[in-house]
């Protein structure tokens, strides 16, 4: 039915045709029976002719959450606290703020990456000016972990390194701090950043306390991605307490703690797993400041959450939906206020969803992402460049990111919307069902001691990796499609190559890191250092920053705040951080790889037998499987001549042949074509589309042929199988 809830009309302005317009509108919806559930349920039945109604239309999600065929209003009758819930009221499922996007809408948020202060201070002053609003800081491993440029083996990789106050500055050069919002991953390093960059602020007589966005550390995801952390979870915990008082008195718009659900997500993990082990970290920084003075006001209001967003749309809306709820709650249940109650989201999409080959289709996947994000009621977003994971984007891939997002806020308008998702009984249904499966593992992981015993314990690591199994199960078997890479992939496509940074770039940071080092006052430095190393508390921030004027590095800071808990974190089991698409990308690097060395792409030859309409079904379905190998698929002719297609095939050079015909033909051609092609190319491996009844099998492979292939096959596991018997993967 048309809603004219949402305009109104004085009634004596209404001409009488809009009246009657309305009112026959009415009438049209009125005039006929309300469809029941029961009554769909039974016409749908007919349609499918005997098939399993639950089979066919319904679906289970790696979350364990049955999708059904309809939703209908009834089905909020078991959450009918929903339907009385108001955006920007407590526990915030429909946003936390009253008016949502109209009030204010996302920041754009998108990952800045580079090696060196100077590039970074370029690319970002480049994309600020081009409608991103928010500086997202991405830095590199080692300097996460706390570590100097040239105290580690290698810093190449990508993100930058900030080691002094000399990198801040000139990465930030020309920008303006006290209106730009930062977002700066920062690991365990947090607190060495925040004090670099306000020794940098205070020199340029710039206001700390106008920093707004979030330079958070999140040990606990550092350690599930490396396995030991060169600290103490003790130590890094004394830092985000003194940071946290301290911004909460010097910098109250700025978060300290970023808890990122993306190794979770990345490694293969479900929407339930993302929240839950996200929250599990959060509630164990929590106790960890509560021990050192910190009151759940200051510490809730200072956390903000970073999740990623896969391809299942609905299923990531819900997601940041219920996440929101059951924040309010945990928040609520140590006694916090509503204000501290209101998560703030930073969305990224996915990294587990991105391809290498056929990467433009990455354009749609982030478009569908980031959309999900919006409609979910993110904070911030990163939507990913196309290239992401061929290495460092350039400014064409991230100009198109960032369009993504100015794309949906101007010209989709949702930057003018409120919870466009609220209301929707399915996304309402979800929402719910997703929050109760996450409130249980949370749960579960609460009642195993908390995050960091579970984490030692592997249980996170495990639960991850069984999901993680199922999915790569249904890859291989190509249940789950991934567009360009196993279905519909091009062989002929020309690989993007990136320009790596010169090998004198870094050589040339490293002179002047060195340089800096021996132009700073030893004495003043060492005092700065001494005096932060017995520092306390909030006073021990502010003794950070004084070493940081003074010419402390990173590293050098790091370790004088850890020093009081010297030690490392023990060792755990990692979780590795992946791509749906890497073991068929595999299959086509080394395809590409034999091809580069013999001058010709491996050939699959196809027999196909008899008329069209009996070949053609499993002709198209056999092109298919090989080319997302990387094989070329010669496939242009049919033959009602068993003695024409040997011929062809011999001609062909190919050593790969696959007989495809209907089921009725193939009793009486595939023995004898097989022992033929056996005789003429004794080298060749004969594969059957289709699935033969046993008793045929054994004939046919008693003639000669090698496999069968259908939907159902390991596709992943043929094709490397077969790259390995013809030498073409080691």
């Amino acid at each position: 039915m048309l809603d004219h809830s949402n305009v109104y009309v004085p009634h004596n302005m209404m001409g009488n045709e809009t009246k009657k317009k309305i009112k026959d509108e009415k009438h049209i919806f009125t005039a006929f029976p309300r469809p029941t559930y029961e009554a769909w349920r039974q016409t749908a039945e007919k349609t499918l002719k005997g098939k399993s109604f639950e089979d066919k239309l319904m679906t289970k999600t790696y979350e364990g959450i049955l999708l059904q065929p309809i939703y209908m209003p009834e089905n909020l009758e078991e959450i009918p606290d929903v339907v009385r819930m108001l955006p920007g009221a407590a526990p915030y499922v429909r946003g936390t703020r009253t008016l949502g996007y109209i009030q204010q809408s996302w920041d754009v948020a998108q990952e800045l990456s580079a090696a060196t202060p100077e590039a970074f201070n370029r690319i970002a002053k480049h994309d600020m000016e081009r409608g991103q609003n928010m500086i997202h800081v991405v830095l590199d491993t080692p300097t996460c972990l706390g570590r100097d440029a040239d105290q580690v083996q290698s810093h190449r990789g990508k993100g930058l390194s900030l080691c002094t106050k000399l990198d801040v500055a000139q990465a930030f050069a020309d920008i303006d701090l006290e209106h730009a919002p930062l977002l700066i991953q920062s690991g365990l390093s947090a607190q060495s950043v925040l004090s670099l960059l306000i020794a940098y602020m205070r020199e340029q007589g710039k206001s700390a306390d106008k920093l707004c966005g979030c330079i958070g550390m999140d040990p606990l995801s550092m350690w599930v991605k490396e396995g030991i952390l060169p600290y103490s979870l003790e130590g890094v915990y004394d830092a985000m307490s003194q940071m946290t008082l301290w911004a909460n008195r010097h910098a109250p718009n700025l978060q300290t703690v970023f808890v990122q659900g993306h190794p979770y997500h990345d490694g293969g993990g479900n929407a339930v797993q993302e929240m839950a082990f996200s929250l599990a970290s959060a509630v164990a920084y929590i106790r960890a400041m509560q021990e050192r003075d910190v009151d759940i006001d200051t510490s809730a209001l200072h956390i903000r959450f970073s999740f990623s967003l896969g391809s299942n749309f609905f299923m990531e809306i819900a997601k940041l939906r219920a996440a929101r709820m059951l924040w309010a709650n945990i928040v609520s249940a140590f006694g916090g206020s509503e204000a501290s109650a209101k998560m703030k989201i930073h969305g990224r999409t996915s990294f587990w969803t991105k391809t290498v080959r056929d990467p433009y289709v990455n354009l749609l996947r982030t478009t569908t992402e980031a959309l999900a994000g919006v409609v979910g009621g993110v904070d911030s977003l990163h939507a990913s460049p196309f290239d992401e994971a061929l290495g460092e984007s350039d400014a064409f891939s991230r100009r198109l990111a960032r369009n993504t997002q100015l794309l949906l806020e101007e010209e989709a308008h949702l930057g003018k919307t409120i919870d466009p998702a609220g209301g929707s009984w399915y996304v309402e249904v979800l929402t719910d069902q997703l929050a109760q499966k996450a409130w249980k593992l949370f749960q579960h992981i609460e009642g195993k001691g908390g995050m960091v015993r579970a984490l030692e314990e592997g249980e996170p690591q495990r639960l991850i990796e069984e999901v993680a199994r199922t999915r790569r199960h249904n890859i291989n078997r190509r249940k789950d499609r991934i567009v360009g890479t196993n279905v519909y992939a091009n062989v002929k496509e020309a690989p993007i190559v990136r320009k790596m940074e010169e090998e004198s770039v870094y050589e040339k940071w490293l002179v002047e890191l060195a340089a800096f080092r021996s132009s700073i006052d030893v004495s003043v430095h060492r005092s700065a250092l001494d005096k932060l190393y017995g520092a306390q508390g909030e006073q021990a921030m502010e003794a950070a920053i004084e070493a940081a004027q003074a010419g402390a590095t990173l590293q050098e800071i790091t370790e004088a705040v850890q020093g009081r808990r010297a030690g490392t974190t023990p060792a755990i089991a990692k979780i590795r951080t992946q791509r749906a698409a890497e073991p068929f990308e595999e299959l086509r690097t080394a395809v590409d790889a034999y091809t580069e060395r013999t001058g010709k792409r491996p050939q699959v030859f196809l027999a196909n037998i008899g008329p069209t309409q009996s070949y053609k079904p499993r002709a198209d379905f056999s092109v298919g499987f090989f080319e997302v190998g990387g094989f070329e698929v010669l496939a242009d002719k049919g033959f009602n001549i068993l003695e024409e297609a040997v011929r062809e095939a011999a001609a062909s050079t190919a050593s790969i042949i696959v007989i495809c015909s209907s089921d009725d033909m193939y009793p009486n051609i595939v023995p004898q074509l097989a022992q033929m092609l056996r005789r003429t190319i004794p080298s060749c491996t004969i594969f059957l589309a289709g699935a033969p009844q046993a008793e045929q099998w054994a004939i046919y492979k008693e003639a000669g042929v090698h496999h069968a292939i259908t939907m159902q096959s390991d596709c992943y596991a043929v094709l490397r199988s077969l790259l390995h018997q013809k030498g073409i993967m080691l």
